[in-house]
């Protein structure tokens, strides 16, 4: 009798550490990644600190889209006055165009006059935002801020 007793003792816990180690999935799995696309105009100026603001409109591949206001500000060693006109945008790693609000950290170096071109990738959490414009004005330095998203 005892030797039965131990013997299914140790099923249940061999079949216990079993359920244990087999990776869970739960009942709402979560969507695929959905690719977001910015299009946008911003204007800015700095000395010593930098401030921009823009509008833009965000459209993401699952068919959700937004009409937005950009911000950016930060500090470093800057001067300059610009604008970028018709700027892309490419935001990865979000489930809807919810994940896409928010602040972005940005670290900038940036050198450009009269013809200005601008290329980044800011991040926020697992959400990467890959940035490209051209414009007009002066500007140069280095700088560390934040890129808002916000809805408008």
């Amino acid at each position: 009798m005892k030797k039965h007793t131990l013997a299914v003792t140790a099923a249940l816990l061999l079949g216990s550490a079993t359920l244990t180690a087999l990776p869970v999935t739960p009942a709402h799995a979560s969507k695929a990644d959905v690719k977001c696309h910015l299009a946008f105009n911003l204007a800015g100026w700095s000395i010593i600190l930098k401030h921009a603001e823009g509008t833009g409109t965000v459209r993401c591949d699952n068919g959700q889209h937004a009409e937005v206001k950009i911000s950016v500000v930060g500090g470093g060693l800057t001067a300059g006055k610009y604008r970028i006109d018709h700027g892309k945008g490419e935001i990865t790693h979000v489930r809807g165009i919810e994940d896409v609000f928010g602040d972005y950290a940005e670290a900038t170096a940036e050198a450009g006059v009269v013809k200005s071109g601008a290329a980044q990738v800011l991040t926020k959490g697992t959400t990467s935002l890959a940035l490209a414009g051209h414009g007009e004005g002066i500007n140069l330095g280095v700088s560390v801020g934040k890129f808002t998203i916000s809805r408008r």
